[in-house]
């Protein structure tokens, strides 16, 4: 059964509907309601009071997140001396909390985590050598990806490879190929994460020509990487490397390409062409609210709840369940649960005619139709 982000139901403050053209609008609720937002760029308007970082409270989840990181290293490490298995099983574990450390680089690199903006970049230029990922050649890509997520002539940059069914079956058979290849959930979450992070970070890829201050980045960020891990191989060997730093290196890329896979495609996401799309509807309705359990939403730092997070990316992650409690209609908007999630990796290609994300077998089957 093909799961589906759970729309707007009839409620107080918002009311989904489907358009002929375009993501779904809102319109405004029955006259004895409390006033309401009458739009998503209305929302982004009612966010921006959520905006404001708590310093201790950004100091706090630094800490608990770096704490338990360095703990399970030292574990792991020291777990060498007993069994590689046992140090491997640690830093497996360790991944969570290198997944939790991302998503602070994160909130620095759209100014939410700090006040400061020099803190905001530095905090994430640090975590940027252990993510290995180059603090300002993510950030401006990433600010790429939120300006023009879920707009099909303008993908590429900060995005999966999405193609449309039209353009699919007008591929030739090699591209078809290369394309279910990609697509294909073990290369999806185990080749492509490993080629991100170890491969495409070390270039300002997307970003080769913008300017010496990418090159400044990815370079620098190289060069730090190398004398910690030549320094860690020097402390503990090349076992330290192979059963301590990669498993946990990769499990945390696996683990985040999935949330920001399961993100923006699901069946019900929302794409259109330039003339139709806008940032605002892109963001409410191409973002999912991926519903998970309180321990892993606290290990992902909230990023599920992504759809406020694209209204309103300067809302630091710690306040975002705030929003959810203080609007019960955004709490409702393409909900996905963890289960459900789960069917989103068969999804492969846009469906223009029904404005769904859709299996192959799908395409295939309404193309015989």
């Amino acid at each position: 059964m093909a799961a589906k982000a759970r729309s707007i139901s009839l409620s107080p403050e918002l009311i989904r509907t489907g358009t002929s053209e375009g993501c779904p609008t809102s319109v405004s609720p029955a006259a004895d309601t409390a006033p309401s937002p009458q739009r998503p760029a209305d929302w982004t308007r009612i966010l921006a009071r959520y905006r404001t970082p708590i310093p201790k409270r950004s100091l706090f989840e630094l800490t608990v997140t770096l704490v338990p990181f360095a703990t399970l290293f030292a574990l792991a490490w020291t777990a060498l001396a007993v069994s590689p298995i046992l140090s491997t099983a640690i830093a497996l574990c360790n991944s969570v909390f290198l997944v939790r450390l991302f998503m602070i680089q994160h909130d620095c690199g759209h100014g939410a985590f700090f006040g400061s903006r020099r803190l905001n970049t530095w905090t994430g230029r640090a975590i940027g050598v252990v993510t290995l990922t180059p603090y300002a050649v993510w950030r401006q890509t990433h600010a790429i990806h939120h300006a023009s997520t879920g707009n099909l002539d303008r993908r590429g940059i900060g995005d999966m490879p999405t193609m449309t069914v039209a353009e699919y079956r007008a591929k030739p058979w090699i591209v078809r190929g290369l394309y279910r290849l990609v697509r294909h959930p073990l290369f999806l979450f185990g080749v492509v994460p490993f080629y991100s992070f170890f491969l495409q970070n070390r270039l300002p890829v997307g970003l080769m020509r913008a300017g010496w201050r990418y090159w400044a980045s990815a370079m620098g960020t190289n060069l730090a990487i190398a004398l910690l891990g030549f320094g860690l191989y020097r402390l503990g060997g090349a076992e330290l490397l192979l059963f301590v730093v990669l498993p946990t290196i990769m499990l945390a890329a696996s683990i985040g390409m999935w949330l920001f896979y399961v993100q923006h495609q699901f069946e019900e996401t929302c794409w259109d062409h330039e003339a139709e799309w806008s940032v605002q509807d892109a963001a409410l309705h191409g973002s999912s609210h991926y519903v998970l359990p309180p321990v892993l939403r606290w290990l992902s730092a909230n990023i599920g709840v992504h759809h406020v997070h694209h209204m309103a990316s300067r809302i630091p992650f710690y306040r975002l369940e705030e929003v959810i409690r203080d609007h019960a209609a955004l709490a409702d908007v393409q909900r996905i649960t963890l289960r459900e999630s789960l069917h989103c990796a068969r999804l492969n290609l846009w469906d223009e005619k029904t404005r769904r994300l859709v299996s192959f077998a799908e395409a295939r089957r309404m193309h015989a139709a």
